[in-house]
């Protein structure tokens, strides 16, 4: 399942070691303190606040959302210098793309920008 290579990575060694000797269940409360959760909701709000994330995301630039995806997949093995390598080059084709400007006048005249 790769929980000992995985596990660490999300929650720190010192957590992940104690919930694998253990074999402890835990709460949703204490899954989303220590970051195994990004979020928790009451079960019968779970529908909307997908959806709710589910907008929001489709609403964003779906290119940089993109190249976000690619670099945190691309990033989990490099070196920082590697890694800073990779964002700088990222960042520059970014404001290559119509996504930017549209963000950059959105901004300026303090409106919610429109992504295609």
């Amino acid at each position: 399942m790769g929980a000992a290579y995985l596990l660490p990575r999300v929650v720190g060694l010192g957590k992940a070691t104690e919930l694998l000797y253990t074999g402890d269940f835990i709460s949703a409360q204490e899954a989303e303190r220590i970051g195994l959760y990004n979020r928790v909701v009451p079960g019968a709000q779970l529908k909307e606040a997908t959806q709710e994330l589910a907008e929001r995301l489709a609403q964003g630039p779906a290119f940089a959302l993109a190249k976000t995806k690619e670099l945190l997949d691309r990033e989990a093995h490099m070196s920082l210098e590697a890694a800073l390598e990779c964002e700088a080059q990222a960042q520059a084709i970014c404001m290559q793309h119509p996504d930017y400007r549209e963000a950059y006048e959105a901004f300026v005249a303090k409106r919610t920008p429109k992504f295609n």
